[in-house]
C-alpha cells in the first residue's frame, strides 16, 4: 500500500475521525489505494501519528458511505468505484450546485458581488504564482460563499454531503485544474453580475461537470479502470 503519511499533523480534535475519513477518501479518489486494497488499522495509525480509535470511526464512516467494506476476521478493504459512481456523485454536485447559483443570482447585491470578485482575483493570483493550496482554499470559498448566498439552508446542506465524497486535496493534483476554475469562474460572475439566474446555472452546472471530467481523466491515468479491450482480453483468456 502507497505510504499514507499526511503533509501534516493530525491533531486530536473531536473531529479527528472525520478528518482521518477525508484523507482515506483523498487516498481512494487519487487512486493510491485500489479497490480489493485491505487499509489495516495499525498501519493507518501509525501512519497519521493518532491511536487506533479514530481509525476505526473513521472506516466504519466510510462502510456506511460504500467507499470501503469489512470482511469478517480480515478488516476493511477498499470498495470498488467505478466511472459511473464518480459520474453520479458529480450529476448531483452539479444540480444541486446550479440550483443554488441560480438562487443566488437572483438575490445578488453590489456587496456579495465584490466579495466573490475579491476571491476569484485571490484564486487568479495564487494560480500565477503556482500556489495550488491557496488556489484550492479561495475556490472553496468562491463556491461556499455562492451556496450559503441562495439563503436556501437545506439544499445547501445536502451539497455539502455530496461534495463531501471529494476531498479538497484531491484537486490541487489535476494539472488542468486551476486553468479550468479561473475559466470558469469567470463566467459565473459575469452571469451573476447580470443577476442572470438561468445563466448563471447553466455556467455553475457546466463548471462542476467539466471538474469533475478532469478527474475522471486523473483516475483513469492511475490506472483505477481497466479498459474495455483489457476486458475483452480477460474474456478470451478465460474461453481459453
Amino acid at each position: 500500500m502507497a505510504s499514507l503519511r499526511p503533509q501534516r499533523g493530525l491533531g486530536l480534535r473531536p473531529q479527528l475521525s472525520d478528518e482521518v475519513a477525508a484523507r482515506i477518501r483523498e487516498l481512494i479518489l487519487d487512486g493510491r489505494v485500489r479497490p480489493g486494497e485491505f487499509l489495516r488499522l495499525e498501519r493507518l495509525a501509525l501512519e497519521f501519528g493518532i491511536s487506533v480509535t479514530p481509525v476505526r470511526e473513521a472506516l466504519q464512516s466510510l462502510r456506511s458511505e460504500g467507499f470501503v467494506h469489512l470482511e469478517p476476521r480480515r478488516g476493511f478493504v477498499v470498495a470498488s468505484l467505478s466511472k459511473r459512481d464518480v459520474a453520479d456523485l458529480f450529476w448531483a454536485q452539479a444540480t444541486i450546485g446550479a440550483e443554488l447559483a441560480a438562487r443566488t443570482a437572483e438575490r445578488m447585491g453590489p456587496d456579495l458581488l465584490q466579495q466573490l470578485i475579491a476571491l476569484q482575483r485571490a484564486l487568479e493570483q495564487a494560480t500565477d504564482a503556482g500556489r495550488l493550496d491557496l488556489v484550492e482554499e479561495h475556490n472553496h470559498a468562491f463556491h461556499r460563499t455562492i451556496n450559503l448566498a441562495a439563503d436556501s439552508a437545506k439544499l445547501a446542506w445536502t451539497l455539502g454531503s455530496v461534495v463531501r465524497y471529494v476531498p479538497r486535496g484531491v484537486w490541487t493534483r489535476l494539472p488542468d485544474w486551476p486553468e479550468v476554475a479561473r475559466a470558469d469562474h469567470r463566467r459565473i460572475l459575469r452571469a451573476l453580475r447580470r443577476k442572470d439566474g438561468p445563466a448563471t446555472g447553466a455556467a455553475m452546472r457546466q463548471h462542476i461537470t467539466r471538474s469533475g471530467e478532469l478527474l475522471v481523466a486523473h483516475l483513469e491515468r492511475q490506472g483505477l479502470w481497466r479498459s474495455a479491450l483489457d476486458d475483452a482480453g480477460d474474456q478470451r483468456n478465460i474461453g481459453d
